[in-house]
């Protein structure tokens, strides 16, 4: 099984703390990988949170590739900073010749566009940058989009936060939201792009089991919305549903469980609200998953999400104290770092609900 924890606080913190926690259940992950996602930050990047954050790994000609396009494009670099590597013998870790971690100003046409313009040219510009990456193997874009940086790499946990110096807590490198996984996606080829968090436009998500119904997501999911690519892992799918019922359409979030898994038929017609619940068990069938899993997501509002399968079958549980909340696999990561939180007030998500973390920390529990 995989390990996943996402991390919401009201200080900037380090992605040590990520590492913390996971190592704290390393006797549930398989040592091949770990990967994690940071928004709203501090350091050396929160002064240019309006603007894009290109996260990537490539080689020397992936990079130069990379330039070139976002060069045409009209992007100018504004920042750029590279992780002090710790290339110590022995590292268990299949590096990659370059990071990239840069945040870059839009292109002069772009002064007076709206916000819906700009996020449409950083989509697009992402699926041409990975797409030349694909094609001459040269490397893995893995965000662009403001206030968010990715890292993803395969080998150990621990010599991967030796090998970026991940382990020592620095100033430079914060954020207000972590979300983590140890472990590179074993059930299909190990690829960078499989390892979970993944992100979209402003949305994180990262599961802990798997979803039978992936061909059947996927084979839809292709046809709803050009971001939806890859496809790499089978949790990907619950991602890209949220993405689509909150995002596209504009739904309430609350729906998206209700999309997933949704209730029996003869629950749903006792219920005030039965003709919505209906045609959305209707006309987005090819969105329901199957099989144990735990779903951590990240909204573009910043709050946290956490949903479980229909009969509960992987772990999760959610802790905080006055400054941070936790969602977790195992409660003995909570433990390591909140040694002395109130335990009484741990969640342990059911089946039926949506938990919500909002920005001020508040844990909203909604009933399906």
């Amino acid at each position: 099984m995989c390990r996943i924890g996402a991390i919401k606080s009201k200080k900037k913190l380090h992605p040590s703390i990520a590492l913390k926690l996971m190592r704290s259940q390393q006797e549930g992950h398989d040592d091949s990988g770990f990967a994690f996602v940071m928004q709203d930050m501090g350091g050396l990047f929160e002064n240019y949170k309006d603007l894009p954050l290109l996260s990537m790994a490539a080689t020397v000609e992936g990079t130069r590739l990379a330039e070139d396009i976002l060069r045409e494009l009209g992007f100018t670099r504004v920042l750029q900073w590279s992780p002090d590597i710790n290339n110590l013998k022995g590292l268990k870790i299949e590096a990659m010749p370059n990071y990239i971690f840069e945040v870059l100003q839009y292109p002069k046409s772009f002064k007076h566009a709206t916000k819906e313009e700009k996020e449409e040219l950083l989509i697009d510009t992402a699926i041409r940058l990975r797409n030349t990456l694909e094609e001459t193997n040269s490397g893995y874009i893995y965000s662009f989009w403001p206030d968010v940086l990715t890292l993803k790499e395969i080998g150990s946990p621990k010599d991967i936060g030796t090998y970026f110096n991940l382990w020592d807590e620095n100033k430079d490198l914060t954020a207000s939201i972590i979300t983590a996984q140890c472990r590179q996606n074993t059930n299909y080829d190990i690829v960078r792009y499989a390892a979970h968090p993944f992100f979209l436009e402003g949305y994180t998500g990262l599961v802990n089991g798997e979803n039978t119904f992936f061909e059947k997501n996927k084979d839809y999911q292709k046809k709803l919305y050009k971001g939806y690519i890859g496809f790499e892992s089978d949790s990907q799918c619950l991602l890209y549903t949220l993405h689509y019922i909150h995002k596209i359409l504009k739904w309430p979030v609350k729906y998206f469980k209700h999309t997933i898994t949704p209730l029996p038929y003869d629950e749903i017609i006792k219920r005030d609200d039965s003709e919505i619940l209906l045609r959305i068990k209707a006309s987005l069938a090819n969105l329901e998953i199957n099989g144990p899993n735990t779903f951590l997501a990240v909204t573009p509002d910043k709050e946290l999400l956490c949903v479980c399968d229909s009969k509960k079958l992987r772990p999760v549980v959610i802790g905080k104290d006055n400054d941070t909340v936790i969602m977790t696999s195992e409660v003995a990561g909570i433990n390591d770092l909140m040694p002395n939180r109130d335990i009484a007030r741990d969640v342990y998500p059911n089946e039926r609900e949506t938990i919500i973390i909002r920005n001020d920390l508040t844990v909203e529990r909604w009933q399906q």
